[in-house]
């Protein structure tokens, strides 16, 4: 099932998940969904909350970039970066803030505790393109927008685009949870 994605100004995207004890039907339901969401939309990444669920758990799948067609989609559960290495500055989009883009400085490469899509716990290292994406994603469980991370002078040029997105005025090629919102409330 596609699932409406949640967009700048949401009290859900402000605040910080909480941790899964554990998968049940319905966690691998919405694991499912998110990936079906994300490609759809089409991202690389996608953190529960940006669907509405505020649990600590994310999905990233970049094979879509050519240099990373060996990928592996990925499940993420209750991450926790261990250790930062490196710093690089790219730019950034987010599907919870459409049509807006930015550079953000991020640690390069990353070692990451997780546990898996049957909550097997790992730790691994990531670097480049996987690295970034990864903490993007989590984030978003933190209650952190990539914008919040842009320099403020960089941000200040894109406020007139956040207001729009936060009243409403912005339209984007997948769903957004305020037009199932306001389709909801015109039913």
């Amino acid at each position: 099932m596609i699932l409406p994605i949640n967009t700048y100004s949401d009290p859900v995207l402000a605040v910080k998940a909480k941790p899964l004890k554990g998968i049940d039907p319905s966690i691998e339901k919405l694991i499912t969904d998110m990936f079906e969401s994300m490609y759809r939309a089409p991202g690389i990444g996608l953190a529960a909350p940006q669907v509405g669920h505020s649990i600590r758990l994310l999905v990233v799948d970049i094979s879509s970039i050519e240099a990373y067609a060996d990928f592996r989609p990925m499940v993420v559960i209750n991450p926790r970066i261990m250790e930062f290495r490196g710093r690089n500055s790219m730019e950034e989009g987010c599907l919870s803030v459409p049509g807006v883009v930015g550079d953000v400085l991020r640690p390069s490469a990353i070692t990451l505790r997780y546990r898996d899509e049957q909550f097997e716990e790992h730790t691994a290292d990531f670097s480049g393109m996987m690295a970034r994406v990864i903490q993007h994603e989590i984030d978003h469980l933190d209650g952190t927008l990539f914008i919040d991370r842009m320099d403020k002078r960089d941000r200040r040029s894109i406020q007139k685009e956040l207001d729009a997105i936060a009243e409403g005025r912005v339209k984007a090629d997948y769903p957004l949870a305020r037009d199932s919102k306001r389709i909801e409330s015109e039913a």
